[in-house]
């Protein structure tokens, strides 16, 4: 018995070395260009104190659909240092609604209630949400009046976030959803990480960085 297990022991340990080689060579060799772009000008984080990471997406969007479970578990994960928020994409069609969506609800201070209802209606049910009515008719089914909508969601402080909205995805130079920039200087997208998981690896990666250069100061 002793004879076989210990090239057995041995051969175990050198498993999990290899492994543990492997894991520490895929957390240090993210490359920009590669894995994540560098943006050419940074844009503004809205708490300089603090690693910002801003989740880009859209609702209409299964990619997102499918990612947005993986963000509320890597979320568990991030330090007090972090600052991470979405920000809804618009680069066409209903895309405007969706991000009105978006703000309404938090406005009204239903988004926690909203925000997984509106992803499941257009990405599980099927429903569009492509005018004004369908998405009243979304939030009514959460206890919203239409009077209540219609004030929140036509609101000037909503359509303000839109723009806002609009303005900082052209800054990060969005190519797609889902994507995440990383205090304001790095985007992180599945085409350049591989994978949605690999994604939020890379995004981790760069808030050590982040943290590193802080430090440094």
């Amino acid at each position: 018995m002793v004879k076989f297990a210990f090239p057995a022991l041995m051969s175990l340990m050198l498993f999990f070395a290899v492994q543990a080689q492997g894991q520490e060579a895929d957390a240090t060799s993210y490359q920009a260009g590669m894995d994540y772009a560098v943006l050419d000008t940074p844009v503004r984080t809205r708490n300089s104190d603090k690693i910002e990471v801003v989740e880009v997406f859209w609702y209409g969007c299964g990619h997102c659909y499918s990612f947005e479970p993986m963000v509320k578990q890597w979320k568990k994960t991030i330090a007090d240092d972090v600052d991470f928020w979405a920000s809804p994409a618009i680069w066409g069609g209903n895309m405007g609604l969706h991000a009105r969506a978006f703000y309404a609800a938090k406005a009204l201070k239903k988004f926690d209630q909203l925000h997984d209802p509106i992803f499941t209606a257009m990405n599980v049910k099927k429903n569009p949400l492509a005018n004004v009515d369908q998405i009243a008719e979304l939030f009514a089914e959460y206890g919203i009046e239409r009077a209540d909508f219609d004030k929140a969601f036509n609101s000037f402080s909503v359509k303000s976030q839109v723009k806002q909205a609009d303005a900082r995805q052209r800054g990060y130079k969005i190519a797609g959803t889902p994507e995440m920039v990383v205090n304001g200087k790095y985007r992180v997208s599945s085409r350049l990480a591989g994978s949605p998981s690999r994604m939020l690896k890379v995004v981790d990666f760069l808030i050590a960085k982040e943290r590193k250069a802080k430090a440094g100061k």
